[in-house]
């Protein structure tokens, strides 16, 4: 008998848990937001160009187009900070929203959530390959990228926010775990495309919290995943905020350690901004 299936994650089941951690990361951030005084919302944060009301803004944007809101096509100017078409989309989101209160933001955010959530949980999508009829800038995601990606941005917003208002936390709540367990699953691009080491080269991450990953450089050069090995050519620590600035591309982690190839280690944290 063929029980290969019991070996494969339901897509159904696996998707709705990617919405039910959005939903936190939604209520999270929201509830964050409603503590920062009107006058902190113009403080920096560490994207460049984006203040506190950017990141929300961004965040709103987003969220409003996947709940049904019609796209906006604003001028930006030329703003230095911004890069490639991704970037002038998500940009169009901010200035159409340089005008709006915190609390118009916020008002914003819950409603789109809540009617995108709504009709998640009426309509659950069950085919992780199938493409949503209603996404984003027209990005050709699947389901499965889309819903797993959604947790992870606004968790990562909400960090954003955290770091520069002085308001740590939010580290070890479900968003977070996602968050951090999905970048790790980088290592491999990292290692394999952008550090590209001699074959045979074994990488250790460890980040505290998540599942250890490592790699081997197969002939080919390409990296594959391999159990954690006892001797790697080196060994990467990081606690799960410093892994999260640095995958991020926010800003160089403070405490990273390094055992073993330290010219290889400090390559490797070097590439491992893979977010957009």
């Amino acid at each position: 008998m063929d029980d290969s299936r019991d070996q494969v994650p339901d897509d159904a089941a696996r998707l709705a848990g990617y919405v039910d951690v959005w939903w936190q990361a939604c209520d999270d951030f929201t509830t964050l937001l409603e503590r920062v005084p009107a006058e902190r919302w113009s403080t920096p944060t560490d994207l460049p160009g984006w203040d506190v009301h950017a990141v929300v803004a961004h965040t709103a944007h987003l969220e409003a187009v996947l709940a049904g809101a019609p796209e906006e096509t604003v001028a930006i100017g030329e703003p230095s900070h911004v890069r490639g078409l991704l970037g002038a989309y998500t940009e169009q989101g901010v200035v159409a929203r340089r005008d709006r209160t915190p609390d118009e933001l916020i008002t914003e955010i819950r409603e789109s959530t809540t009617t995108r959530h709504t009709a998640l949980l009426s309509d659950p999508p069950t085919d992780a390959s199938a493409r949503p009829e209603r996404i984003f800038g027209g990005v050709p995601w699947t389901w499965e990228r889309l819903l797993r990606n959604r947790p992870l941005d606004v968790w990562m917003h909400e960090q954003d926010v955290r770091r520069a208002l002085g308001l740590p936390g939010g580290l070890d709540s479900a968003p977070a775990r996602h968050t951090a367990d999905y970048l790790t699953e980088s290592l491999g691009l990292v290692v394999g495309k952008r550090v590209a080491p001699a074959p045979g080269t074994t990488v250790l991450l460890e980040v505290a919290g998540s599942p250890a990953r490592a790699v081997v450089v197969g002939d080919d050069g390409r990296a594959q995943q391999v159990a954690p090995p006892s001797d790697p050519t080196v060994w990467l620590r990081l606690d799960r905020e410093d892994f999260i600035v640095l995958a991020g591309g926010r800003r160089a982690p403070s405490s990273a350690r390094v055992e073993g190839d330290q010219e290889l280690g400090h390559r490797v944290l070097g590439a491992f901004a893979v977010t957009p």
